[in-house]
């Protein structure tokens, strides 16, 4: 079986280590705790991973993050992969910091690269896991506290929570969506 997990982000030094791209991160993390390398292909960069026979492939699109659909929809369709097998990764301003919600489907809720996936796949019926960023801004700052850094406290427990969210990837390859759901939501 084959899975596909998308981590939004945005491309380049500049947005790295942005609360924005934590999609990249969790993907990031993923691959160096399995020991594979990302190479740069057609709308992003591209690895895979073995886990209990399954194949899952890691796409950090390089379209940046409001345009996602478009490389989300060719490596579906490139790697054949079923609506069921697919995961994003996103940030969740709703969500307290490091909370992880995942959904078998759902709204774009505002964010972006949810809607242009949704607008490019014509549909909203796709997995998604949520990483909470919180909302620890002033009125007008949310663009700046998106596109700013991690704070040092958020630093300290960032592998921990990637760690879990890695887990929670794996378990959507081999178990149903409500027990991923079960075993992951709100913690």
């Amino acid at each position: 079986m084959k899975f596909l997990y998308v981590g939004l982000g945005n491309p380049g030094e500049k947005y790295q280590d942005t609360r924005h791209n934590i999609g990249f991160k969790t993907l990031d993390f993923f691959a160096k705790e399995s020991g594979v390398f990302f190479s740069e292909d057609k709308l992003g960069a591209l690895t895979s991973v073995k886990y209990k026979a399954r194949t899952l492939y890691l796409l950090k699109p390089n379209t940046f993050m409001n345009l996602s659909g478009k490389a989300v929809r060719y490596w579906k369709q490139e790697l054949k992969i079923k609506d069921d097998n697919l995961l994003v990764i996103t940030d969740d301003l709703s969500l307290d910091f490091g909370t992880i919600r995942i959904r078998k489907k759902g709204s774009h809720g505002g964010h972006n690269g949810l809607k242009d996936i949704e607008a490019t796949l014509q549909t909203s019926k796709y997995a998604r896991l949520r990483f909470g960023i919180g909302k620890n801004f002033a009125k007008g700052q949310q663009v700046d506290y998106v596109l700013g850094e991690w704070l040092e406290e958020e630093k300290r427990v960032l592998s921990e929570r990637l760690l879990m969210c890695k887990k929670a990837c794996e378990d959507f390859s081999f178990h149903s969506i409500s027990y991923v759901m079960n075993q992951y939501n709100n913690k």
